[in-house]
C-alpha cells in the first residue's frame, strides 16, 4: 500500500475546513509565557516527541481498528486517557469535526453516530482507512501538520522571514519521518504512546480562559 504524494499535499492544505488555521498548536500561550521566536525549533521538537507522537500513534491505531472493523470508541478512550488537559481534549474534538467534514465529502460512507465527539487523530485514522493511506503516511501527515500549524501561527504572532520558517520545518522532516516509522506498526489502543507534556498542557488550560487571543487554541 502506498499514498500519492499529491494526496498528502491535499490533506496538508491549510485551506481545508479541518480547523488547523484556527489554532496555533499551543504557540500563542507559549509565547505569552516567555518562549522566544528563536526557541520555536526546540518547541517543535518537544511537541513532536510528546503530544504529536501521541496523536500520530492514535491515528495509526484508529486506521488499523477501522480496517479490522473494530470499535473506534475504544481508540478515542485511549487517546483521552493520554490527553489529561481538558482544553487539549476539547480542541482535539473540535478539529475532529473539521476532518469529519473532509471525510464525508471526499470519502463518503457510513459513520458512527458518535463520530462528532471523536478527536482529530481518530477521525483522521478512519479517513486514512477509506483513502487507503499507508500507516506511516498518516503519521507523517500528523507530524507535518503540527509543525506547519506552529510555524504558520508564528508568522502571525511574531512575524519572521518566511524562508527561515521553511528552513525550520525542513530541518524537522527527518525527525517526522523517524517518528512516523516508529508508530507505523501500532495496531491496538493499548499500543498508543503515552508521553506527558506538562507545560504544553498548562499553557493550553491558561489559554482556554484568556479573553484576548488570536487563536482558539
Amino acid at each position: 500500500m502506498s499514498t500519492s504524494p499529491l494526496l498528502l499535499a491535499l490533506l496538508g492544505d491549510a485551506r481545508l475546513p479541518s480547523g488547523g488555521h484556527t489554532q496555533s498548536a499551543g504557540l500563542e500561550p507559549a509565547l505569552r509565557a516567555g518562549t522566544t521566536p528563536a526557541e520555536v525549533p526546540a518547541y517543535l521538537r518537544s511537541r513532536l516527541r510528546t503530544v504529536t507522537r501521541v496523536e500520530a500513534g492514535t491515528a495509526v491505531v484508529a486506521r488499523a481498528v477501522a480496517e479490522d472493523g473494530g470499535d473506534l470508541a475504544e481508540v478515542e478512550a485511549a487517546w483521552a486517557a493520554r490527553t489529561p488537559s481538558r482544553a487539549l481534549r476539547a480542541n482535539g474534538r473540535r478539529l475532529g469535526r473539521g476532518y469529519l467534514r473532509v471525510l464525508q465529502t471526499l470519502w463518503p460512507g457510513p459513520v458512527d453516530a458518535r463520530a462528532r465527539t471523536w478527536p482529530r487523530p481518530v477521525v483522521l485514522g478512519l479517513l486514512a482507512h477509506r483513502a487507503a493511506m499507508d500507516p506511516a503516511d498518516v503519521a507523517r501527515l500528523v507530524g507535518y501538520d503540527d509543525a506547519q500549524t506552529v510555524t504558520a501561527a508564528l508568522l502571525k504572532l511574531e512575524p519572521q522571514d518566511p524562508l527561515l520558517i521553511a528552513a525550520w520545518v525542513n530541518e524537522l522532516l527527518p525527525d517526522i519521518d523517524e517518528m512516523a516509522d516508529q508508530v507505523s506498526l501500532l495496531r491496538l489502543p493499548e499500543h498508543i504512546p503515552a508521553h506527558g507534556a506538562p507545560l504544553i498542557e498548562r499553557w493550553a488550560e491558561t489559554h482556554d480562559t484568556a479573553t484576548e487571543r488570536l487563536f482558539s487554541a
